[in-house]
């Protein structure tokens, strides 16, 4: 009988089944926790955009200031291709994410060969670049004003069309790419580029000197790393039926690496989920309290930087670690044995802690 395959290895996980489960419901009961049925629509579009930007900042460490461009260039291009050619819309989302993956990978080619400091700074400034031409080109992008009334239109399935004219019914089209994206990535990530990626982010000159074409790396992942958030961007356009430059600009492409730091994108492939919600939660919730409620998130986010680094999902992976260590731990007493309690795991040997984890967390 072959071996029992990891969670890694699977296509589908536990904390996978858990998410699209309570995600599924969630039109069920989110007006009765006060909230209302939108809410859910740019949660789960910014959780597709969040995850496609953590393959740059969590698992290649490139820190990018600028992504709110490609998410833009998705906003505009859905909405272009519906007013100036016809309504369609998977053809419509499959052209904006080409064209965010295209502009990612130009401006890949000139980021790829610099890291840290002047790979963030050069990326601030494409971005601003790319805000700038919204803002600017008024014939195209609507200038300030944007793209209005862009459509929703239905989709087409050959024999049967569903209308997503209702919040309801886009809700659940939106949660079906973001189950798709989230195990597209998941297998991006555990895969063997994925594992590239993460040597790159440890250590860049030894990833290079075993042989690896860092540059090629930097550049595929940048340019998937655009085409998920211009994906995003297209749903995000057909949702607020509107693309404005607004999207663009530094403080947008901020707040989403500020959703990936607080959520623990480093240490957790769930940590721009978590990152989100507790965003727009604390949007919504908090906002109804005070109008300064940024302030108040502001503050989290730098005590969260500072005090722990790892976010929400590192402080989770934590406990829940301390808790099965001393599980296993009470175990050996039980039984009347002593001794050191090692977990090894699988492959070469490697010693993890006792939820299934390399040191890394991933």
């Amino acid at each position: 009988m072959g071996a029992r395959p990891s969670a890694a290895s699977a296509w589908i996980s536990g904390e996978m089944v858990c998410l699209f489960a309570v995600m599924a419901t969630l039109p069920l009961w989110i007006e009765a926790a006060g909230l209302y049925q939108y809410l859910g629509i740019e949660i789960a579009i910014w959780m597709i955009y969040g995850l496609g930007f953590n393959l740059l900042l969590g698992y290649s460490g490139l820190p990018s200031f600028g992504h709110g461009a490609f998410f833009g260039i998705g906003a505009y291009v859905f909405g272009l291709f519906q007013a100036w050619a016809f309504e369609s819309l998977l053809l419509g989302i499959a052209l904006a994410t080409v064209a965010a993956f295209a502009a990612g990978a130009v401006v890949a080619c000139f980021l790829s060969h610099r890291r840290g400091i002047y790979f963030a700074l050069m990326t601030i400034a494409f971005g601003q670049v790319f805000w700038f031409i919204a803002i600017k080109w008024h014939t195209v992008t609507g200038g300030e004003d944007g793209l209005l009334n862009i459509p929703r239109p239905a989709l087409e399935l050959g024999v049967a069309s569903l209308p997503l004219g209702s919040n309801v019914a886009l809700f659940y089209f939106v949660l079906l790419v973001f189950a798709v994206v989230v195990v597209a990535l998941w297998r991006l990530v555990h895969s063997p580029f994925g594992k590239v990626l993460q040597a790159v982010r440890q250590n860049e000159e030894r990833a290079r000197f075993v042989g690896y074409n860092v540059w090629r790396f930097k550049w595929a992942v940048f340019s998937l790393s655009a085409a998920v958030a211009g994906l995003a961007g297209s749903l995000f356009s057909m949702a607020q039926q509107s693309a404005y430059p607004d999207v663009m600009s530094l403080h947008a492409s901020g707040v989403i690496v500020m959703m990936t730091l607080i959520g623990g994108g480093f240490v957790s492939f769930w940590g721009p989920v978590v990152g989100v919600a507790v965003y727009f939660l604390a949007r919504d919730v908090l906002g109804a309290v005070t109008e300064t409620w940024l302030l108040w998130f502001g503050l989290v986010f730098v005590v969260s930087v500072l005090f722990k680094p790892e976010g929400i999902a590192g402080v989770w992976q934590e406990r829940v670690s301390g808790v099965l260590r001393l599980r296993f731990a009470d175990a050996p007493l039980r039984s009347g044995r002593t001794g050191d309690v090692s977990i090894v795991g699988p492959e070469h040997g490697e010693t993890k802690d006792a939820i299934g984890q390399s040191p890394s967390g991933r």
